[in-house]
């Protein structure tokens, strides 16, 4: 089942004006499944094969020739050396438009990679996982608290059978095993994925870096080092605090939110509804899966870094 995604007419009039778009988001969040969708005439490749990965990283002009655009190029971040062929590409047509739409689950890599090779080429969209409102859109019948547990994760809405922590536990170890050893040299997944978990703790609270990295047994260096990367690569939100005079800020901390209200719950061992009423934690879930919607509703809207929180002095 297919379940209609409201950054659609927004893709569509990008890809109708420019050369290429970048669609980036956390993994699964339906990247690849949308392109393929909107636009059936793309060819398709994956270079999430090695095989794929290594020819366009190594003879990219072999690659091109076989690939020849329009071509939806996914998980791109694996060859970082094709951009500035594609550049050249881009720049032979720069009329033609939808040229090379990009899939990256990434974003170090994969921006680094549009800034140095396709700057003022490229639209660059970031997909969130599913809102409530596009899976009430079509499944009616959906519960609030039914889809909060269940996350926004379009694999679990668009198969019901899936067993909810089967799927979130796949999910983390996939994640860990591909986008974090990618990313950084992480010595030990082990503590990455306590890591992980420790922030999961602290969703919807203020960020005390030193306290995340004194609980995991790490360095404060490596703690950043590891905030970065989940931001990242799509699994958290860092929401800076608002004040209307930067010189005289009441908070300075920004607020740890994971990006989806499903793996949250995951994390925290909150399985079905009747769990999440009477969790210890229900309010900071609650205020991550708001944030969600309002972070969706933005970027469906073209707005970036439009989002604060306020907090008055406490005595």
């Amino acid at each position: 089942m297919w379940i209609p995604r409201a950054i659609e007419p927004r893709l569509r009039q990008l890809a109708a004006t420019r050369p290429v778009v970048v669609l980036t988001g956390a993994r699964q969040t339906g990247k690849t499944s949308t392109l393929r969708r909107l636009f059936p005439d793309h060819d398709f490749v994956s270079l999430d094969l090695p095989s794929e990965a290594e020819q366009a990283e190594k003879e990219p002009g072999v690659f091109r020739q076989r690939h020849p655009p329009p071509v939806v190029l996914d998980e791109v971040q694996y060859a970082p050396a094709l951009f500035r062929h594609l550049k050249a590409v881009v720049d032979a047509r720069r009329d033609r438009a939808a040229q090379f739409l990009i899939t990256g689950s990434q974003k170090f890599t994969l921006m680094k990679g549009v800034s140095e090779s396709l700057a003022g080429r490229a639209a660059i969209l970031e997909l969130e996982p599913l809102a409530f409102d596009e899976v009430r859109a079509a499944r009616p019948q959906t519960p609030l608290l039914g889809f909060i547990v269940r996350g926004g994760m379009p694999e679990l809405h668009a198969r019901e059978d899936l067993e909810v922590v089967s799927f979130q536990n796949s999910y983390l170890a996939t994640y860990l095993e591909r986008d974090v050893r990618t990313l950084a040299n992480v010595g030990s997944l082990r503590d990455f994925e306590r890591f992980l978990r420790a922030g999961a703790l602290r969703s919807a609270n203020l960020l005390n870096r030193a306290d995340l990295a004194r609980d995991v047994g790490i360095a404060p260096s490596t703690a950043n080092q590891w905030l970065s990367i989940l931001e990242a690569s799509g699994q958290v939100t860092l929401l800076e605090p608002w004040f209307s005079n930067r010189t005289k800020s009441i908070v300075k901390s920004p607020k740890l939110y994971l990006n989806d209200p499903g793996l949250l719950c995951a994390l925290l061992n909150i399985r079905d509804a009747a769990s999440l009423r009477s969790a210890p934690s229900a309010g900071a879930v609650w205020e991550t899966f708001v944030l969600a919607q309002l972070r969706h509703r933005e970027r469906v809207a073209g707005r970036e870094r439009s989002l604060f929180f306020w907090r008055d002095r406490t005595r």
